[in-house]
């Protein structure tokens, strides 16, 4: 439970950093807008809930197996999801390592972090 919440903290605090950073908040609005439109279309195309249709278009782009039970059953909703997965996995992963990468960044001490910026620009 302690480790939880230490993991917690620090996922908080790398929030908190990745939101100052412009790049990860047009990550993260892109994301938003991808998500939304997921929702909205099966919720109209599929007649799901909202609560189903927001799960499946959020855990659809998670770069893991999870089993929803939930599938496009038309043509257009199959396809549709196809192009939905190729644009919003690529952006989701991209907000993921940024994310991580505001985590990680957090937890170096200030001269580290002045050290690994001078080495990336090279």
């Amino acid at each position: 439970m302690f480790s939880f919440i230490l993991s917690a903290k620090r996922l908080v605090k790398g929030l908190w950093r990745a939101f100052k950073r412009p790049q990860f908040l047009s990550l993260f609005t892109t994301l938003f807008l991808i998500i939304l439109s997921g929702t909205l279309f099966y919720k109209g195309t599929e007649g799901w809930y909202w609560l189903d249709a927001m799960y499946f278009a959020v855990v659809s782009l998670i770069p893991t197996g999870v089993e929803t039970g939930l599938y496009p059953t038309t043509s257009f909703s199959k396809i549709f999801t196809m192009i939905y997965l190729i644009v919003g996995t690529g952006v989701m992963f991209i907000m993921l390592l940024t994310l991580g990468r505001s985590i990680v960044d957090f937890s170096l001490n200030e001269e580290e972090e002045v050290a690994v910026k001078k080495h990336l620009k090279k």
